[in-house]
């Protein structure tokens, strides 16, 4: 189909601007991602003060009943960090897949990070009990990890023996710009957990003392372990969003710039046509006019 000039600018017009909404998402993913690094990067560092704080309980074999399984009637909570934004392409439905694979629905309650998520968790038949907001900002983590928590506590006051089940599932880089939706199983605490730790070197030269009750210490270090682990999952889910974001941009802009190239190499082809159907005119008028030139030459001759 043949198209004209003046419809053809018209649409090189709109993918320029197209192209520089994708450059804008594309500069905000960067923006974006590093401070959720950072904050990923800090969290760490805070986490391995909470290991060592159990390691000490390790060491010593203290609370071993802290490690019993949890009872089968006890509430299995499955919580899949998404996005409360689109263009990330298939971001959600990989991890809404991922997760199902792990949750039977009747016996599973969902709690899902993200509209995004809601939808596509329900997408797959479903049945999403909670939704939580992402953080806007890195600040924001912390408000998540700890609105998180308080929904934890109002299933194990129901429990008995305040027993659940905790599964994170989210997507994690895996090395090479790669990503690959991971689950991790966060309660009850594995049965390796404490024995890991205990085969961990001590690193200072000074040995511990439990000054205070050895349950309150031991349950605040399980709940500051919690957060962190939330804390973190929520950072790195955030962190590989924003990359999947800048990865479909970067393949929109070369995407736009090659039918750029296309609407350029058509616009210069409808602009000669253009300039070859004026000189044809001009050529044909012309002749046009040389003949009756010539006939009234001819017949003033006679």
């Amino acid at each position: 189909m043949v198209q004209t000039l003046e419809a053809l600018n018209h649409r090189m017009a709109t993918l320029q601007s197209i192209r520089g909404i994708v450059r804008t998402m594309k500069t905000l993913s960067v923006v974006n991602a590093a401070p959720y690094d950072r904050a990923a990067a800090s969290i760490k560092a805070y986490h391995e003060t909470i290991l060592q704080g159990l390691q000490i309980f390790a060491k010593s074999a203290l609370l071993p009943e802290t490690m019993a399984g949890v009872a089968s009637h006890s509430p299995k909570i499955a919580l899949v960090f998404g996005s409360d934004h689109g263009l990330c392409g298939g971001y959600n439905e990989t991890i809404a897949a991922a997760a199902k694979t792990h949750v039977e629905t009747d016996e599973w309650h969902i709690l899902a990070v993200g509209a995004q998520m809601e939808d596509a968790l329900s997408g797959l038949g479903l049945d999403v009990s909670v939704r939580f907001t992402p953080p806007a900002s890195p600040d924001g983590i912390g408000r998540l990890a700890g609105e998180i928590l308080i929904a934890l506590d109002e299933y194990r006051a129901l429990a008995q023996k305040n027993e659940i089940a905790l599964t994170l599932t989210y997507m994690q880089r895996s090395g090479h710009e790669l990503q690959a939706p991971v689950t991790e199983n966060l309660l009850p605490l594995s049965p390796t957990f404490l024995t890991d730790l205990a085969k961990r070197p001590w690193e200072s030269r000074s040995l511990p003392i439990l000054m205070m009750d050895d349950a309150a210490i031991f349950t605040a270090l399980i709940r500051n372990h919690l957060f962190a682990s939330l804390f973190r999952a929520a950072a790195e889910a955030i962190a590989t969003e924003n990359a999947a974001r800048l990865s479909l941009m970067q393949q929109a802009e070369r995407a736009i710039d090659e039918r750029h190239e296309e609407m350029l190499q058509a616009v210069q082809s409808a602009r000669q046509s253009e300039i070859t159907n004026e000189l044809l005119d001009v050529i044909t008028g012309f002749e046009a006019l040389k003949k009756k030139y010539a006939k009234d030459s001819i017949a003033r001759e006679k």
